[in-house]
């Protein structure tokens, strides 16, 4: 599998719960912090909900 690496660019201030939530999931905690992730298609479709607060690196 692929991995890439995400990392937190805005703030989940305003966000839904849910985005909070796949943020928590992802491994996420706070501005600036990267993860790497495998690639699947859960946690591909956890980043697409996402997308506008992270930045994702393929690896």
């Amino acid at each position: 599998m692929a991995k890439v690496r995400i990392t937190q660019i805005k703030s989940k201030n305003g966000s839904t719960k849910r985005q909070k939530a796949n943020l928590e999931i992802l491994g996420i905690r706070r501005m600036h912090q990267s993860v790497e992730v495998e690639l699947t298609p859960a946690s591909s479709g956890r980043i697409e909900k996402i997308r506008h607060l992270v930045k994702i690196e393929e690896i």
